[in-house]
């Protein structure tokens, strides 16, 4: 008994061992410098196994130029996994391509060794005529995306510069706009309104208006009178008032030198009066004039430690309060100035390269990303088709789609797409072997194909037709046209452009169908350059 457990062991190992057995080939064993070998690995595997094939930069002597992706094929209830790497060397001799090491459920497996040979390119020089070395051309830049992201870089540095610079400049004049008394900030404010030249720049009115609001300021906080309110003769009458309340001595001239000014700024602001140079300056300084008498004439009150408590927490209460403000100050500043340059350089490069190219380029556009991306070139189904695509397409299951009688006559059927129906892009692979043997209508089966994209949901289908052939010589049928897409939730309606390609071969049918939104100049790009790529294999039984 403990012999036939040996044996059955041994042989279910064995049986694991071969199902796991990873088949080595390439697709020439000689080949000129610099042209590519494909190196092809082949295992297959049960539904859970787990398959590792490695990244490598080289692989012995051969560099590794292309890492193929790998295409997976259902066979029953197992999946047969190929991976292809592309190699190349530049310098002709003989190589071994040596044992690559590949992890099925964490366990390492052998690739079988093969020898290639590297030739020398021939030159006949007597037939082949010699030209001169062209001058070197720039190349154009694949993308500009650095400039953009520079651009807005400079852009936020500038605002946050602005946010640094208000903020020092504010930092400097917070102390300035807190005052321990009002003559301080009367007198202080008489220093900055001179600064500003106001009267000297024609800004008569609003010089005068400073001016009195100044005084009428310091009189209402340090008298406690409401100046700011009241006219120039209330204000006269008030003071004379509290003066006796105070018990202020106040001469008349102070009474009339601030009347004189009051009077004045009420001629310049309400009868556009224009008093000269020489009156402008003497109704400053009787104002400077009549607030230092009348600080003078109030009665000095020794303050007690409380008010004195009471003072500096009011005064910081109030350097809280500016912060805050500034504070608002300065981001409102550079966040304006950020949307300003935005708002600038937006509109010059509308008006220099028009608004779509802002938009593609700023905002992003789809397909515009997928056509500068990197492109892939892989082989899909049974017959083959070789083709290159923005992205890698992926197997679908398309049988649910297909009417039953037409799936019937279909032996084998295999299918890659990238995208949906309802995308801007989208493209689908496929191929199909029937069970029986025959020309095939390639007019109808276009008809066959546009009839499934109508039962998904396509209107107002515009046909075209016409011959199709491939750059190796293999000819087809083309089918495109438009059509409506409606869309189930706003019941919008968006046009749609189509290609199909079909060719026929030994009871095979390969097809190529893509979509996109019509109008959509980098997709119709797109469409372009995968369909000038297409190259087929014929059918294999």
């Amino acid at each position: 008994m403990k012999i036939k457990l040996y044996l059955l062991l041994l042989l279910i190992s064995t049986s694991i061992f071969a199902q796991q057995k990873v088949v080595t080939s390439i697709d020439t064993t000689k080949n000129k410098i610099g042209a590519e070998f494909k190196l092809t690995l082949k295992t297959s595997v049960d539904t859970l196994s787990k398959v590792v094939f490695p990244k490598l930069k080289n692989i012995g002597a051969l560099e590794v130029i292309q890492s193929y992706p790998i295409d997976t094929i259902k066979k029953d209830d197992r999946y047969e996994l190929i991976k292809k790497y592309g190699l190349t060397q530049f310098d002709s001799g003989k190589y071994t391509i040596p044992s690559i090491k590949i992890l099925i459920n964490n366990k390492e497996f052998l690739t079988d060794s093969i020898k290639v040979e590297v030739a020398n390119v021939e030159v006949d020089t007597l037939r082949q005529k010699m030209y001169d070395i062209k001058e070197i051309v720039k190349a154009e830049d694949s993308s500009d995306w650095w400039k953009y992201l520079l651009g807005i870089l400079l852009i936020l540095g500038i605002g946050a510069f602005v946010y640094w610079y208000t903020k020092i400049r504010q930092k400097k004049k917070i102390e300035e706009e807190v005052y321990k008394t009002p003559i301080e900030k009367a007198t202080s404010l008489l220093n900055i309104l001179e600064k500003k030249e106001l009267w000297q720049h024609g800004e008569v009115k609003e010089y005068y208006s400073e001016l009195t609001d100044i005084a009428r300021n310091y009189i209402e906080e340090a008298i406690e009178i409401p100046a700011m309110e009241s006219t120039t003769s209330e204000l006269i009458d008030g003071l004379k008032t509290a003066s006796l309340k105070k018990k202020m001595k106040l001469s008349q001239e102070t009474i009339e030198n601030l009347f004189t000014v009051l009077k004045q700024a009420d001629l310049v602001k309400f009868a556009k009066s224009k008093p000269l140079e020489y009156e402008i300056t003497e109704d400053r300084n009787r104002i400077q004039k009549a607030i230092l008498t009348l600080d003078e004439a109030i009665p000095v009150e020794v303050p007690i430690e409380e008010d004195t408590i009471l003072n500096e927490a009011q005064k910081q209460k109030q350097i809280k309060i500016l912060l805050r403000k500034k504070r608002n100050q300065r981001i409102a500043i550079s966040v304006g100035s950020v949307l300003f340059l935005l708002f600038a350089t937006t509109a010059f490069f509308v008006a220099t390269k028009g608004f779509d190219y802002v938009k593609d380029n700023v905002l992003g556009h789809p397909t515009k990303e997928l056509l500068e991306g990197e492109w892939v070139k892989s082989e899909y189904g049974n017959p083959g088709v070789i083709i290159e695509t923005p992205k890698v397409l992926k197997r679908m299951d398309l049988t649910k789609s297909l009417p039953k009688d037409g799936m019937a006559l279909i032996k084998e059927m295999q299918s890659f797409g990238y995208g949906s129906l309802l995308d801007n892009f989208y493209i689908m692979v496929s191929t199909m072997k029937y069970k029986k043997e025959g020309a095939l209508d390639l007019s109808k089966a276009i008809e066959s194909s546009l009839k499934v994209l109508e039962t998904q949901g396509a209107q107002n289908m515009i046909v075209k037709e016409e011959d199709f052939q491939t750059n190796n010589g293999i000819t087809g049928k083309k089918g495109y046209g438009t059509f409506s897409r409606i869309d189930g939730e706003s019941q919008s309606s968006s046009k749609i452009y189509y290609e199909i390609l079909l060719f026929g071969q030994e009871g095979g049918l390969q097809q190529i169908m893509i979509l996109h939104e019509e109008g959509d100049r980098y997709a119709t790009e797109l469409t372009d350059r995968i369909m000038n790529s297409v190259e087929l294999k014929s059918a294999s039984n």
